[in-house]
């Protein structure tokens, strides 16, 4: 087979390539507010799980997509009923103000509604639903269950409560649309608030059993088994604990620029510096045996660029204070667009052709393109 064939034949891609390109893509839209920069990374991320879609995977995507809607729904109800300290020209409505006390000063409810705080209200509704949508492309595209077998020994742990926490509203949603099923096939009509507060008890029940479940199969397994001595133990816990307190908050100071300079990089490489202490403490207690590892191969480094493309372009803009990274929006006026940055954003795109087409999937357009050509 020539290496042409190898790595183009169908496979699944390597769980931390798919994860990696969906958290560079929410990283790039924390860094913006323009609503054209984040519809294009939605619309970016929807092609893309409809092209390298797994049959049979999570079909989750509609649930995060409804929390994401959702999201921005919220932001805008409270800006109309508690106001914006964006203020504005341009008033749409004026609703009847409530008088508070005299404590809650600083507070209104109701009042005018300005155009320009309800634009603001949804451009960082839409920033928070495009993150959510990238969080959610990554669960259908990679189940987070595969990222458990790479997790290094020290964040086994760690690693096993994000994955169950991961799962728990894919299992969930597939839980409440099987007894919405079976509930139809019965004679219930399935919709309005009396039809699906029934649902919550068996999907409660169901949730309850699956997780006891989990807990004897982990149990059985010897999960929480420590190796190392008990004073080793405790030194590799408060490493681990250390380094991703550290990461997280330098990652949310690169991110966020209103926070101060040495809340970045300076954090972050001392958490860096702890996990990697961590990473070689807990490698001696590690005796799990790989098995099948996915591998990784120019697919998988193509498809973390194509997304490293939009994410580097659209932090050095916010670095540079771009024009139309953060849209004005008093006054309010149309968003501007930089055509250069918004062809960066659309590179992530080739990873819905890089990736080699899933198994199941590539299976059945085969069988189906055979029976169209006879």
């Amino acid at each position: 087979m020539s290496p042409a064939d190898r790595l183009s034949r169908p496979r699944l891609l390597h769980p931390v390539a798919w994860w990696a390109w969906g958290l560079l893509l929410a990283a790039a839209a924390s860094r913006t507010t323009n609503p054209v920069y984040l519809l294009l990374l939605l619309a970016v991320v929807g092609w893309v799980v409809v092209q390298r879609r797994e049959t049979g995977a999570s079909s989750t995507m509609g649930v995060f997509l409804a929390i994401a809607l959702t999201a921005v729904a919220i932001r805008v109800v409270m800006t109309i009923l508690l106001g914006s300290a964006i203020g504005g020209r341009t008033v749409l409505v004026d609703l009847p103000e409530v008088p508070l006390p005299d404590w809650m000063a600083g507070v209104r409810l109701g009042g005018p509604v300005q155009l320009e705080a309800l634009l603001d209200a949804v451009y960082h509704g839409l920033q928070l639903a495009t993150i959510l949508v990238c969080v959610g492309a990554c669960n259908v595209l990679a189940d987070p269950r595969r990222l458990l077998r790479y997790v290094p020994a020290t964040l086994y742990d760690v690693g096993t409560a994000v994955v169950v926490a991961l799962t728990y509203v894919p299992q969930l949603a597939d839980d409440a649309r099987r007894v919405r099923t079976a509930r139809r096939l019965r004679g219930h009509d399935g919709r309005g608030v009396r039809e699906v507060a029934r649902l919550v008890v068996p999907v409660l029940e169901s949730s309850l059993d699956r997780s006891l479940a989990l807990a004897a199969s982990m149990e059985s397994r010897g999960y929480g088994r420590v190796t190392l001595a008990q004073k080793e133990h405790r030194r590799s816990v408060a490493l681990t604990m250390v380094g991703l307190g550290g990461v997280l908050v330098g990652v949310y100071g690169l991110l966020d620029s209103s926070t101060p300079a040495a809340l970045g990089l300076p954090v972050l490489a001392v958490g860096s510096a702890c996990a990697v202490a961590a990473l070689l403490t807990g490698s001696r207690r590690d005796r799990r045996t790989p098995y099948r590892r996915d591998p990784w191969r120019a697919p998988e480094t193509l498809v973390i660029a194509s997304s490293a493309v939009a994410a580097v372009a659209l932090s050095t803009a916010a670095a540079r204070d771009a024009a139309g990274i953060v849209p004005p929006q008093v006054p309010a006026t149309w968003p501007v667009v930089s055509f250069p940055l918004a062809a960066a954003l659309l590179a992530p795109l080739l990873a819905g052709v890089l990736s080699p087409r899933p198994p199941r999937r590539a299976a059945l357009e085969d069988r189906a393109r055979e029976v169209a050509e006879a």
